[in-house]
């Protein structure tokens, strides 16, 4: 072995013993994973870490961790959370396990019980650690008192309905309380309202991505207006809502607007369906006339007809008048109306509207469009009026929006319509140049 050969091996040895590989232990080779748990302590088939490194075994702590099947040592030991620094879960020789947060205190370091596993869920345990270890962290410093215990997500959410869902719309309450019944109350319903944290609602959208994205969308502005009313009653410190600034998935907007040729095709079978569907006929053809949502037409009374206009009490963004051109009056004209009912399109009994989704899709499909939704309809009155050179401020009147950023999502120009204008602009310009067109 050359000169050279040795001192490279005593530098070797050197760097390992300033990184504390002198006093290290081994460690199965697969600790690199913070989700799983070794099958073993003793370290056989691993290789060599410094104690610094790796102080014990970690994985993060929820509920699958909690069930899973964990082989009793000799002796008790502990395993740490990956996430969240001090919290733990101790396993006794007997097999029962404890969750528990370590602490430093005025210069000493303790351990809280936080109860047994068995009792108490993965989520509850975390969020009372996160608690005791902020409540060290302010340890000396002046708070303000408080005399408000934040209750239960699950118990909370009455008081909340009661006070704030009033203020919403029928249909905003009903989607709403499905998305707090599907999505909120299993995953939040068992934790404190001040024990959820921004790591909590991260971890929520992670578990969502990909298999949930849009209920995701749905649930998470009910959970911030919960916990912005919690903040005004006290349950939570001010500005800790964890849901403020949660960036929501990506959708990708459907824009689908009828051409000439497909409005042609629609009113043949229309035409055909009338004698046997005069109502629901009635409804698509004024929606296609005025443009408008099809609650507005669906569940329109009487008492809101007043020619050539409907004053609408309420909608979407509030009460709306909308504005009815010959051919929408003429329908309207032709309509029986009823002494049993209030409703224009009322069904049979005359208690209800009428619903018009069983007759809509095979309708569809019967004018080869069958990935045309009511709601298109809309979309293209909008797209008409801007080939029709209608200022935007004017199709937002008679859309009934409010802001300018919604009708210009609206009104979409057809790819025929494009392709003429760039035709038009390069011809000018090609004119300018001098060239042929």
């Amino acid at each position: 072995m050359g000169k050279n050969a040795v001192k490279s091996i005593k530098l070797t040895l050197k760097a390992l013993d300033s990184l504390g590989a002198a006093e290290g232990h081994l460690v199965p080779r697969n600790a690199g994973n913070s989700d799983t748990l070794p099958d073993s302590s003793d370290g056989s088939g691993g290789h060599l870490v410094p104690n610094p490194l790796l102080p014990g075994i970690r994985a993060f702590l929820d509920g699958n961790l909690a069930r899973r099947k964990l082989l009793p040592e000799a002796g008790e030991y502990d395993v740490w959370d990956t996430e969240l620094a001090g919290f733990g879960m101790r396993i006794r020789a007997s097999g029962n396990r404890y969750w528990f947060v370590r602490l430093r205190r005025r210069g000493r370091h303790c351990r809280i019980s936080l109860g047994k596993v068995d009792v108490v869920d993965a989520l509850t345990a975390r969020g009372e650690a996160r608690k005791r270890l902020a409540e060290v962290a302010l340890d000396g410093l002046p708070r303000r008192p408080s005399n408000n215990a934040a209750p239960l997500f699950a118990d909370y959410f009455d008081e909340f309905w009661t006070d704030y869902a009033r203020h919403w719309k029928a249909s905003t309450q009903k989607r709403n309380a499905a998305a707090f019944r599907q999505d909120l109350l299993p995953r939040f319903g068992k934790m404190r309202l001040d024990h959820i944290g921004r790591s909590d609602i991260v971890r929520w959208r992670d578990d969502c991505a990909t298999v949930c994205e849009s209920r995701f969308n749905r649930a998470v502005p009910v959970m911030a207006a919960m916990f912005k009313y919690a903040e005004q009653l006290g349950y939570i410190r001010r500005a800790s809502n964890p849901c403020r600034g949660m960036p929501r998935f990506k959708t990708e907007l459907k824009e689908r607007f009828l051409s000439p040729q497909e409005f042609r095709r629609m009113a043949r079978e229309l035409d055909a369906d009338e004698a046997t569907y005069p109502a629901q006929v009635a409804i698509v053809r004024l929606l296609i006339f005025t443009g408008a949502r099809i609650s507005e037409i669906r569940d329109l009374e009487w008492d809101w007809v007043k020619l050539p206009r409907l004053m609408l009490p309420d909608s979407k963004t509030g009460p709306k008048t909308i504005w009815l051109n010959t051919q929408a009056v003429k329908i309207l004209q032709a309509v029986e109306q009823r002494s049993d009912t209030k409703f224009v399109f009322a069904n049979r009994s005359g208690a209800r509207p009428i619903k018009i989704e069983s007759w809509w899709h095979p309708f569809r499909k019967r004018c080869a469009l069958p990935d045309v939704r009511v709601h298109d309809l809309r979309h293209s009155f909008a797209s008409v009026a801007v080939r029709e050179k209608i200022p935007l401020a004017t199709i937002g009147g008679l859309l009934g929006h409010i802001l300018p950023e919604t009708t210009a999502r609206h009104a979409h120009l057809a790819d025929e319509t494009i392709a003429d204008a760039a035709t038009r602009v390069s011809s000018g310009l090609a004119g300018s140049l001098g060239l042929c067109a």
